[in-house]
């Protein structure tokens, strides 16, 4: 699948409508008790990016981003702005935010994720588009320096250490992220009239799995 490594104009991506979903499947037995099940591991995301228009210009900048995607051709970055951080969204990313993981004296790679906790369960979601230049990177406490102590591929959220991290040492990590997506149509409706009227046209973006 092709994927452009440009973000969605942020101008335009604030004030979106959207948030993640689920699949359950939801067998109501005899008895009146349910079976559920789920096919998806991870949820993914929708939004409308038509809500966040607020000019004729923005129609301009958003119709070059869909024709220079080919519509529903070629996929994205997009800034959810309600959850973009390894943090609050409050907060500023430090390098304790999240658990990657534990040396074993030979591993290199390890791969960003959030936690999403609540309760005793817990949903580890996979980054694979950190922002550059957001990533902060600690071993048992012991801040990294990136390009020294570790590199970090931004189009897939993979990081590789110059020497394996020893066995037991936790790998944490800090982060801002893009969500990848792709438009959820390969048509866009606009009208001068009726965008004056405070009529939004509606432009869909899904979350794609890469």
């Amino acid at each position: 699948m092709a994927f452009h490594e440009v973000r969605f104009p942020t101008n335009l991506s604030f004030g979106s409508v959207g948030g993640p979903e689920r699949r359950t499947d939801i067998v109501t037995l005899a008895n009146g008790f349910e079976e559920r099940n789920t096919p998806w591991a991870h949820s993914r995301r929708r939004y409308d990016a038509g809500v966040g228009l607020r000019s004729l210009d923005d129609i301009e900048v958003l119709i070059a981003f869909f024709e220079a995607r080919s519509g529903q051709m070629h996929g994205f970055r997009w800034k959810d702005w309600s959850d973009f951080k390894s943090c609050r969204p409050n907060g500023t990313p430090a390098y304790q935010d999240q658990s990657l993981g534990f040396g074993d004296g030979t591993r290199t790679e390890f791969s960003l994720v959030k936690r999403y906790r609540s309760g005793d369960q817990a949903y580890f979601r996979p980054i694979t588009k950190p922002v550059a230049g957001t990533l902060l990177v600690g071993i048992s406490a012991d801040p990294q320096q990136e390009g020294v102590d570790f590199t970090i591929d931004v189009t897939t959220g993979v990081i590789t250490f110059a020497n394996p991290p020893d066995t037991s040492l936790e790998i944490t990590a800090g982060f801002e992220f893009d969500v990848p997506v792709r438009f959820d149509s390969d048509g866009i409706r606009t009208s001068v009239a009726s965008f004056k009227a405070g009529e939004m046209p509606q432009v869909p973006v899904i979350e794609v799995r890469l």
